[in-house]
């Protein structure tokens, strides 16, 4: 296999690279020219500079290879101009299957999100076949997912063999900007989370969220979507995990929804009149944690094979990741 990764300088993209290499798979790794490539460190793979709004660049790209995995993405919660959302993952998400078509590609693996699939009203496990609109995406980043794979369903239609994968929330070591669920571990490392909010999440060890992309494009089907989940939990029983490998208190102060919803209107009111400015909450996230985000990876199980690491283990390498790399105050 000749792979072309794009977004392999994040998160989930970097395991991906490893993990591709460790079968014996070349590997070509589209970064932007800016980008931070700290997560490639050390690993034999093939760089070509690139961007998604580029359409030329990802022509370039994906000459002779054989399979993409399109894992790229603008992943923020809160972006001062929403447009650059769309035209990232929306239009880019459109630019990098028309090359792989072009390409005669053989597999594409496109790296969605379980924001963009629908949620139970219960709170029980929602799965790939649980109905969603555009009009249930809250947010420009989860409209922007939702758009990008009725996008890769185009392509499908048009005879491009691309496999859709939905990861969960992803866990490990190598979370370098951090992600949302990253920052919350720092948080906890840093002892700044005096109190929580009832949520849930599904967690998933990102090594095996890597995994998944490659038994996905082995086995997995056409035009079909698989949630590459492992273990749903309730906020704070996460947090009890994180006291349990590290011996820090876990909070036990629980808020009500509209304090942190309050508090991240203020907080990205604020951003927005302040160029340069981060909320330290985004009112998207705020909201989102009114959900409980559990979801069924059964699919995933059964039809590719998803190994089902325990989750403790990937939080465990986190904390020592984060630990080792200067994001926790000694």
């Amino acid at each position: 296999m000749k792979a072309l990764v794009t977004g392999a300088t994040g998160f989930v993209g970097s395991e991906l690279a490893r993990a591709l290499l460790a079968r014996g798979a070349s590997v070509r790794c589209l970064s932007r020219a800016t980008s931070r490539r700290d997560n490639l460190d050390g690993i034999d793979v093939e760089i070509a500079v690139g961007d998604l709004t580029d359409r030329a660049s990802l022509d370039r790209a994906i000459a002779g290879c054989d399979t993409l995995f399109h894992c790229a993405a603008d992943y923020r919660l809160y972006a001062r101009d929403a447009r650059e959302l769309y035209a990232s993952n929306v239009d880019g998400t459109d630019n990098m299957l028309a090359a792989a078509a072009e390409a005669g590609v053989s597999r594409v693996v496109y790296t969605s999100t379980v924001g963009a699939l629908g949620l139970c009203s219960d709170g029980s496990s929602a799965d790939e076949n649980t109905p969603v609109a555009l009009e249930n995406m809250l947010g420009h980043y989860k409209r922007s997912k939702f758009l990008a794979e009725r996008k890769a369903d185009e392509w499908v239609e048009r005879g491009l063999p691309v496999v859709i994968v939905n990861p969960s929330t992803p866990v490990g070591e190598r979370d370098i900007k951090p992600t949302d669920t990253g920052k919350m571990i720092v948080d906890f490392l840093n002892r700044r989370v005096p109190a929580y909010v009832e949520t849930g999440l599904n967690l998933i060890d990102v090594r095996d969220a890597a995994v998944g992309h490659i038994l996905a494009a082995e086995k997995g089907r056409v035009g079909e979507r698989y949630i590459l989940g492992n273990q749903n939990l309730k906020l704070r029983r996460i947090f009890e995990i994180l006291a349990e490998i590290t011996g820090l208190p876990a909070p036990t102060t629980r808020l009500p929804h509209w304090i942190p919803i309050t508090f991240a209107a203020f907080d990205t009111g604020l951003a927005r009149l302040i160029p340069g400015r981060q909320p330290r909450v985004s009112l998207e996230a705020a909201r989102l944690a009114r959900y409980m985000m559990f979801f069924d990876p059964q699919k995933a199980v059964r039809e590719l094979g998803l190994p089902q690491t325990p989750v403790e283990q990937a939080l465990r390498r986190a904390v020592e990741w984060f630990t080792a790399n200067g994001y926790v105050r000694m």
